[in-house]
């Protein structure tokens, strides 16, 4: 969507309303307190506004809801083992029954959620150990809850890292909070854990797009720049470093990113091994695996970096990538790309003829694809929304949502109760056959689907499902 013209003077940052007070550590570098708080946005900037997405329906959920639990062997020390059940099949949540929610946002490696509902309002819920909820505490949340912080402004996105989250306004603003041990809220320190949301410190173009990996996260700006912050370890910040270096003759330490900084190179590699830089990408959408980055531009180029391992990059070899490298395989005439996703070892790639290609593995077991390949099950099927969980895969395609990944699950593939619990294969999922899904966002072993509930019929269906109440 073109953005409304800016005045001149609203590049900049704006002027925040609040004080912020910081005091610095004893090193000087990283400010031991911080006090957080949301400032308001700017007046000036009256003239840029940006849309949230315009369908929006009713929330079903499936999946783990132990947050504490998934993913881990063993609990952490003081947390209590009084989690939630495993939703096999879709379920209603309880606090967002008859709310129209018009976005979800979760990530591979996430046990934690963001919906944003039409009014511009976010609920978060899921694990908090680190602040990631957004509520100024680090209390699991269960059930979805207002962030308080943010009621004052349109809410428009969101993304989720493993202990982090970012949210962005309707004014193109980047709101950070959760873990920041290596930088990934941008807020230019390493304080350990930031609860509540502060803007992120970002001094161009209002961004657009955002996606968070483990512990890194990447912004777009409405001009498609690109910029990067948080742990460099295998390159997927994508400024040529992996920023090791010996604090100690034994301590092996990272440069982090604290602040956005732009990403300038971007390369083609051609097959005598000769390295092109290309000059006009301007980045239309990004996604994060754990440790790798995934984008396209606006000309439906694909560009991979970061970790390598499995072939998750598409390369054709597992080597780590320090700089965007363009994917061959999406370069041509109708051969370029519509959307991404990246899972945690995996990505998936859906090109303009409306076919799903997969790099890397989704199985713990078996060969991986070391270049993107076709998915032949879904040959034929119109892809409208995917996601990807730590293994598993979601995809909404015509009238069906189809779904599938190994054991073990947590019911994220919503086969239903009592029905088969993993498969190696895309399956259709039978409990969703009677809606109409608009979209899906896949957390670590949770799946979050919006449902048109625009009709009678649409809500006599909706309401069929059971309601889960933590």
């Amino acid at each position: 969507m073109p953005p409304k013209k800016r005045k001149p003077e609203e590049d900049g940052d704006g002027q925040e309303k609040k004080a912020k007070t910081e005091k610095t550590g004893e090193n000087g570098s990283a400010p031991a307190v911080v006090t957080t708080v949301v400032e308001e946005e700017d007046e000036d900037a009256e003239a840029f506004k940006l849309e949230g997405s315009l369908i929006s329906g009713e929330l079903l959920f499936c999946g783990g809801t132990n947050w504490d639990l998934v993913g881990r062997k063993t609990l952490p020390k003081g947390a209590k083992n009084i989690g939630g059940r495993n939703l096999y099949g879709p379920h209603i949540l309880s606090a967002l029954s008859g709310i129209r929610v018009r976005t979800v946002a979760a990530g591979c490696v996430s046990c934690h959620s963001i919906v944003i509902t039409t009014e511009g309002k976010a609920y978060s819920w899921g694990r908090n150990d680190q602040g990631q909820l957004g509520h100024g505490d680090i209390l699991r949340k269960d059930n979805p809850s207002l962030i308080e912080s943010l009621e004052s402004l349109n809410i428009i996105d969101a993304a989720c890292g493993r202990s982090h989250s970012l949210v962005l306004s309707d004014r193109g603003h980047v709101y950070a909070f959760g873990e920041n041990k290596m930088g990934q809220l941008g807020l230019g320190h390493q304080t350990a854990q930031i609860p509540s949301p502060t803007r992120v410190k970002h001094s161009g173009p209002p961004v657009r797009k955002m996606a968070c990996g483990a512990e890194f996260s990447m912004i777009v700006d409405v001009r498609g720049n690109l910029f990067s912050f948080g742990l460099p370890e295998y390159g997927q910040l994508g400024h040529n470093t992996d920023g090791k270096y010996f604090q100690t003759s034994t301590k092996l330490s990272y440069d982090c990113e604290k602040i956005p900084r732009k990403v300038v190179v971007f390369i083609e590699k051609t097959r005598d091994g000769q390295i092109l830089p290309l000059t006009d990408v301007e980045v239309d959408d990004v996604a994060c695996g754990p440790n790798h980055t995934i984008i396209t531009d606006r000309k439906k180029r694909v560009f991979t970096w970061g970790f390598g391992g499995y072939g998750r990059l598409g390369h054709s070899e597992p080597k780590d990538e320090m700089v965007p490298r363009l994917l061959k395989t999406f370069d041509g005439q109708n051969r370029g790309a519509v959307s991404i996703a990246a899972g945690s070892a995996f990505s998936l790639i859906v090109n303009e003829m409306g076919c799903l290609y997969l790099c890397g593995t989704n199985k713990p077991t078996g060969e991986a694809s070391m270049y993107p390949k076709p998915i032949q099950d879904l040959s034929g099927w119109k892809i409208r929304s995917m996601a990807c969980g730590n293994r598993s895969i979601v995809v909404v395609a015509d009238e069906s949502v189809v779904s599938w990944g190994p054991s073990p699950t947590w019911g994220e593939l919503g086969y239903g109760e009592g029905k088969a619990k993993s498969s190696t294969i895309p399956q259709e999922a039978k409990p969703f056959a009677k809606v109409y899904v608009h979209k899906v966002a896949c957390g670590y072993a949770h799946t979050l689907l919006i449902a048109r509930n625009d009709s009678d019929e649409d809500k006599e269906t909706i309401a069929e499902f059971p309601v889960y109440d933590p």
